[in-house]
């Protein structure tokens, strides 16, 4: 089931919120522990990227490692100085800025005042001298870069703070300010983005930056080409206008909340305020983002055989009386006896599921490559083919082909090159993790369905093997291989 509601009035220049949730709504009265997984389609629509009246939109750090590894190759180091002059070069007049030079510590190498500057022809000119004169030199402690970072933010009025982070190594002095005590501070404060260059840099690691300051994670193979991607990340940057989206989940007596979490266009965190049902998302511009929201329910007393309001979802814009909001909408649910109905499961919901199986499959293949476990690795990248194939999700299968040779997709029959390198693995964690928008409402997930709405159509049964799900047309089980008895 999905239900849509557009932000109410959306007249010209009216910037506009809207709200799809879509879920199966029947869950099975006699379960031990029922869930309610619906996902959540939060667009904004109409921002035109125009700033607001009386101040700068965003406040920019742009965090460099400058760590001894950063000398060599040569072009590595000059890489990273020429893609934070691009980004320095994209920033419009009076946007406060600074460049941070990270190493086993942190210094703010422009500008040379304790406050940040403000953009201009003139400090853009000479942050970029300041920029290519940055040496490099120590260790790594990632910590520290973004303290500073929060630091020099929390000064600023500027209501979307961004730190755009850059390293080539792993976060090898974490005593010196750990990070998980970092990210704690720093959550809520800015959004940061990362990226990997080289061949030193641990992908989980950047998306545990990522995930908690909802930010994306991202490398480049050739050194080359970070300038440009650079330049586009600020693009999209600089149409964010509405500094932060709250998504309140109001649970019904008997029902309780049990995560909301971010799952497209990349996984992010999401904590309640204070123990509310109130989730802060942050720094919009015109894009869709979907959530997965997560609800335990207890079925006793409750009546069967009809829809029963089971938690009521809002969307709202603290101080943004310009953003029209839409009205709250309810997720439903349906206590029934019959398997045939609670056994299956939403399509949109299981595509967000399956690729969170493909990120795990990713993770233990990685492990199992840096263990010299070849074999082991091999079938895992295996069954992230056949997860990728089974979704329809092209730009992944691209990518897993760069580690494995793909012999039968469907079947998950694969062969690890063998020059594949501990790097590889660490884009394909990045690249994973960024995922893909999902089947439109009452569609079969990937290759495998089709469209329809009778029960069975657009919806998936249980693994009888292993008890994941599967499309209800699949013939075969994406995540174990198990090959399913024909359906009539």
């Amino acid at each position: 089931m999905e239900t849509e509601t557009p932000g109410t009035g959306e007249a010209a220049g009216q910037v506009a919120a809207g709200l799809e949730i879509s879920q199966w709504k029947y869950l099975s009265g006699e379960a031990d522990d029922p869930q309610m997984h619906a996902i959540l389609s939060v667009r904004v629509d109409g921002t035109g990227g125009a700033g607001r009246p009386g101040g700068p939109v965003l406040a920019q750090v742009l965090a460099v490692d400058c760590s001894s590894s950063m000398t060599w190759p040569v072009e590595k180091l000059h890489a990273a100085q020429q893609a934070a002059v691009a980004a320095i070069r994209k920033l419009p007049d009076g946007t406060p800025f600074a460049v941070v030079r990270g190493n086993e510590q942190a210094t703010v190498v422009y500008p040379d005042t304790p406050r940040m500057a403000r953009a201009s022809a003139g400090t853009r000119a000479r942050a970029a001298a300041a920029v290519r004169e940055m040496v490099a030199g120590g260790g790594t402690c990632i910590g520290a870069w973004l303290d500073l970072s929060r630091r020099l933010l929390a000064e600023q009025d500027a209501p979307i703070g961004h730190v755009l982070l850059l390293t080539d190594g792993k976060n090898q002095h974490d005593e010196q300010m750990p990070l998980a005590r970092v990210l704690e501070e720093c959550a809520g404060r800015f959004v940061c983005d990362a990226w990997g260059i080289g061949d030193g840099w641990d992908g989980r690691e950047l998306l545990r930056i990522t995930r908690r300051l909802h930010g994306s994670a991202s490398s480049v193979r050739e050194e080359a080409a970070l300038p440009g991607e650079y330049e586009q990340l600020m693009n999209r940057l600089l149409t964010k206008t509405v500094p932060e989206l709250v998504i309140s989940v109001t649970a019904m007596p008997g029902c309780s909340v049990r995560y909301l979490k971010q799952v497209f266009p990349t996984e992010a965190e999401l904590t309640a305020e204070d123990g509310t049902g109130r989730f802060v998302t942050r720094a919009w511009g015109d894009e869709t983002r979907r959530y997965q929201l997560c609800l335990a329910a207890d079925p006793s007393g409750r009546p069967r055989r009809e829809d029963l309001q089971l938690a009521v979802v809002a969307v709202d814009v603290p101080g943004g009386d310009e953003v029209r909001v839409p009205p709250p909408q309810a997720c439903l649910v349906h206590w029934t006896e019959d398997p045939a109905l609670s056994r299956h499961t939403d399509v949109q919901v299981e595509h967000f599921e399956q690729h969170q199986r493909l990120g795990e499959a990713v993770a233990a293949a990685t492990d199992a490559h840096r263990r010299g476990q070849r074999d082991l690795a091999e079938r895992h990248l295996g069954r992230a083919v056949r997860l990728a194939h089974a979704m329809g999700a092209d730009e992944q299968l691209g990518r897993l082909a760069r580690l494995v040779r793909i012999e039968d997709a469907q079947e998950g029959r694969v062969a690890l090159r063998p020059d594949v390198t501990a790097v590889d693995f660490q884009h394909l964690i990045t690249a994973s993790s960024h995922s893909t928008y999902g089947p439109a409402p009452g569609t079969a997930t990937g290759r495998t369905g089709t469209a329809g709405t009778a029960p069975g159509t657009g919806v998936t049964v249980g693994c009888p093997a292993c008890s994941h799900r599967a499309p209800a047309t699949a013939r075969f089980c994406p995540s174990c291989g198990h090959r399913f008895e024909a359906r009539p």
